[in-house]
């Protein structure tokens, strides 16, 4: 009987219950909807940031689309002048050929930080360090700069916590550079001694670099520069009598000796050196990346630096080449001493087709006038040197 009372209610609330009048409707109250849930905010991409000054941000963790966004360059749409603080341009004694291009080359290197000095191989330097080189195709060899080339490509390699990263970048016709990992094709066509050369050339792509700048020890395989050595900077500098002693200045470097203990590796035409060391100076750079016993081409056996000794067989001196069969002419050593028509080290260099070309990848043009000078080396090599059997 306690139930009565509650069902009496119950029956009242639904109309019921005996009265004359029905009870209105109750209108139910609205409640508020439930909350959707929201995408968290996605972080601004430093690339995204705006600043007049160089973008570290970016530079240490982004693989930015477009070159103007890391503000390397006080004219984003010309990279060959005008580096932001703390960009600084450099030159090299010999340069590595890359079809007769143009390179404008810059360092930055973080604030407090410096370089270590190393007598023979590439400057030690810190996490941040930026390289950055872009490429100007002329349009006659004969005369370089603004008006006379065309902007090609502009390259990267940037110090971050996990290694050296190599980003390649495309410059575009609307005078923006964009990030290529795939590299690219570009047709171009130039005047040289009197001759006109069409030809194509190529952008690396993010993987071909590897090909000159990947080290291998043992189990451990690691990214470095090529060209950032003493020997190749021991010279004077768009604003300095000498790099290395500017360098040493600014707080840059470490330690080195003064420069006339520096070796120096010296360009292909300077005169006032060797023969011998005009012809080291060229292949140190153009090949050595590769013929060293940690590099690409370390199974050929053949070393290349610029401090090996070129009288002995690992330089080259009657030595056979592993896995080549001496192309069309059917040669057998890399260096015949007094016999340069002999040897495949300067026959595969005016080599176009892949199976012969040194080096492989690089250049799409045969530099004649490195040919004949290490011809010309070779030819005054005593044949005593070595006698090719």
């Amino acid at each position: 009987m306690r139930y009565l009372p509650l069902m009496a209610l119950l029956l009242a609330a639904c109309g019921g219950g005996g009265g004359d009048e029905p009870s209105p409707p109750v209108t139910p109250t609205p409640s508020d909807p439930p909350p959707t849930a929201t995408e968290p905010e996605q972080p601004l991409s430093a690339c995204a940031s705006t600043t007049s000054e160089v973008n570290w941000e970016a530079l240490m963790n982004e693989d930015c689309e477009r070159l103007s966004q890391y503000g390397l360059f006080i004219d984003p749409t010309n990279p060959t002048q005008d580096p932001r603080t703390p960009g600084q341009h450099y030159l090299l004694t010999t340069e590595l050929f890359s079809d007769y291009a143009s390179k404008y080359r810059f360092l930055y290197l973080p604030e407090g930080e410096q370089m270590s000095y190393q007598p023979e191989s590439v400057l030690t330097m810190p996490v941040g360090t930026v390289l950055v080189k872009s490429f100007a195709l002329p349009f006659d060899t004969a005369q370089r700069g603004a008006g006379n080339e065309t902007l090609i490509e502009t390259r990267l390699l940037i110090h971050r916590e996990a290694g050296w990263v190599a980003l390649p970048y495309v410059w575009q016709s609307e005078g923006e550079a964009e990030l290529s990992l795939p590299g690219a094709l570009v047709a171009h066509q130039l005047t040289h001694q009197d001759q006109t050369l069409t030809f194509t050339y190529s952008v690396p792509s993010q993987a071909e670099c590897k090909t000159c700048h990947q080290i291998t020890q043992g189990d451990t395989v690691r990214f470095q520069p090529i060209g950032i050595k003493a020997r190749l900077l021991n010279r004077p500098g768009p604003n300095s009598d000498n790099q290395l002693e500017d360098w040493l200045a600014k707080g840059w470097l470490d330690q080195a000796p003064p420069r006339e203990q520096i070796p120096t590796a010296p360009a292909l035409e300077d005169s006032s050196a060797s023969l011998t060391d005009r012809a080291k100076g060229y292949l140190d750079i153009n090949c050595a990346h590769c013929h060293r016993a940690d590099g690409f081409a370390s199974i050929s056996g053949l070393r290349l630096g610029y401090f090996v000794n070129h009288t002995t067989m690992e330089y080259g001196i009657c030595k056979q080449p592993p896995g080549y069969d001496g192309g069309a002419a059917g040669l057998d050593y890399d260096i015949v001493p007094g016999n340069g028509e002999a040897s495949i080290l300067p026959y595969r260099m005016a080599q176009l087709d892949a199976k012969d070309r040194m080096p492989p990848i690089g250049r799409a043009l045969i530099h004649d006038r490195a040919v004949e000078l290490v011809m010309e080396w070779i030819d005054a090599m005593p044949p005593e040197l070595g006698a090719c059997q």
